[in-house]
């Protein structure tokens, strides 16, 4: 692979131990684009036997790589990073590409994503230990931080670039190789940053780029290797819990950021019209597509009616479209199953007594894997969509009448990743905020995410934070020395 033109990775080829493979039997999958079908590239498609092959190449790199200097790192992660910003374009189309996103949201993905290289290049240098007081006065204890080891990140299709830079830009200033796992779907953003991680200099085996179709065989090989001393996911809960126990075998160290089942709590106090806003940007970005959209939006009762009104006003604007064009607001979903999911929820809620006050028909005219913005008012705790994450462009609108209504409803999931509240009431904004179950809270804002705050949930909703000063802590680990007869 020489470029990062569209056109190049057609023929795109696997990347362990510093050198581009292919399967060692031919086997390749396709990788379609959503919005009409069409084969983008085909992939090696890799085998188990294989995967353990590049784990031991890992492994010897990593030797080199953790007695590196924190000056080194640092200097090498500059590089990733002013290369992924040289070429934003080219990977915000690879990802409009073979996932759909919309291209205005991929280039700020892209940046998003490089915004994690930069951030870690410079914390590598601040892995501090400590010295502590002794009850002795002839001995020292003093801590240390070092890499965990050969790290196995598994990732999703739904952010293919910043999901892969929160976990390998830690790992790496951290002093570990990493073995990155992309989403079937979506391996062709993975391929191209790890393109650039070799023409940044980041020597050969520090990162590797797994492409497979068996996700099952290939991520049991990644949670059950002994030589992985970390696992890093991104996905759903159900899949969280079948890697968590695997990788319990070996008591790897795990950081798991898992789904998610968002509220989004608008009181009778709040500014409306930030409100409907923040709401529409945030049930709407990727199409719905985000752990951390908002999944349910809460109204109390005495704005509930003008909220619904403003929301679904603005929702009927949202332009449809391949993620190419520029006017586009909304791309497809990731595949006709999505797509048929969406369907259920929406039936479901109907029949339960909700109705639809803008979107849910689709044409028989559309190809690609489109679904309408849709809103549901007068929806039914009993429905599926307060119960199960959505991911689509599905936005249900639940009634409350007080405060601690809202919180009850709120928590009443075994999620915990991020929720949202809308009030002008400072007091509310604290008790609601701590009351809360989860690992984020948006107050008047749901644009939460950055690479200087710790993301992760409570509860089913995943163990540990990326991003962050806290976020180098998932690679490490802390070592004591006792230092004696002093």
């Amino acid at each position: 692979m020489k470029t990062l033109d569209i056109r190049q990775l057609k023929a795109c080829q696997a990347f362990a131990g510093g050198e581009w493979i292919e399967a060692s039997d031919g086997s390749t999958f396709d990788v379609l684009n959503p919005a009409s079908g069409d084969v983008v590239a085909t992939c090696p498609d890799l085998s188990k036997s294989e995967v353990a092959g590049i784990i031991v190449k890992a492994e010897m790199a990593f030797q080199g790589w953790r007695m590196t200097t924190v000056n080194e790192r640092s200097v090498v992660l500059r590089r990733w990073y002013e290369l992924v910003m040289e070429h934003q374009e080219e990977l915000a189309r690879i990802m409009t590409a073979e996932q759909g996103r919309p291209i205005r949201e991929a280039r700020a993905e892209v940046a998003y994503g490089a915004s994690f290289i930069e951030w870690f290049a410079e914390e590598a240098k601040r892995t501090y230990g400590d010295i502590i007081p002794s009850g002795a006065n002839d001995r020292r204890l003093v801590t240390v931080k070092q890499p965990v080891g050969v790290v196995a990140a598994i990732t999703p299709w739904n952010f293919p670039n910043a999901m892969i830079t929160r976990k390998t830009a830690p790992a790496i200033a951290a002093g570990c190789s990493i073995i990155v796992k992309p989403a079937r779907e979506t391996p062709l953003s993975a391929l191209a940053l790890g393109y650039l991680a070799e023409k940044a200099g980041i020597p050969a085996g520090v990162v590797n780029i797994v492409t497979s179709a068996n996700s099952r065989e290939t991520g049991l090989e990644l949670t059950t290797n002994p030589i992985i001393r970390k696992v890093t996911f991104t996905g759903s809960t159900q899949v969280g819990k079948i890697l968590l126990s695997q990788a319990s075998q070996t008591v790897k160290k795990v950081s798991m950021e898992l789904g998610g089942n968002a509220p989004l709590v608008v009181f009778d106090d709040a500014d409306l019209e930030n409100a409907v806003n923040a709401a529409l940007a945030s049930k709407f970005r990727n199409c719905g597509q985000t752990c951390i959209c908002a999944n349910r939006i809460l109204v109390q009762e005495g704005v509930y009616d003008e909220f619904v009104e403003r929301f679904s006003s603005k929702v009927s604007l949202l332009k449809q479209g391949n993620g190419i064009e520029e006017d586009t607001d909304l791309g497809p979903l990731i595949n006709k199953s999505a797509v048929s999911f969406v369907q259920e929820l929406v039936h479901d809620a109907k029949q339960k007594g909700a109705t639809v006050t803008v979107g849910e028909h689709v044409s028989d005219s559309v190809t690609g894997t489109f679904y309408p913005a849709t809103v549901l008012r007068d929806v039914p705790r009993s429905a599926r969509v307060f119960r199960e994450e959505i991911f689509g462009p599905l936005a249900p609108i639940f009634k409350f009448s007080s405060e601690q209504e809202a919180i009850e409803l709120a928590n009443d999931t075994p999620y915990g990743l991020a929720a949202y509240l809308f009030t002008e009431n400072i007091g509310r904004a604290w008790r609601v905020s701590e009351a809360l179950e989860y690992g984020m809270v948006g107050v008047n804002e749901t644009a939460i995410s950055s690479e200087v705050i710790p993301f992760g949930g409570v509860k089913e909703s995943g163990l540990g934070r990326e991003g962050s000063k806290y976020g180098m802590d998932e690679y490490q680990e802390i070592k004591l020395i006792c230092m004696g007869n002093i």
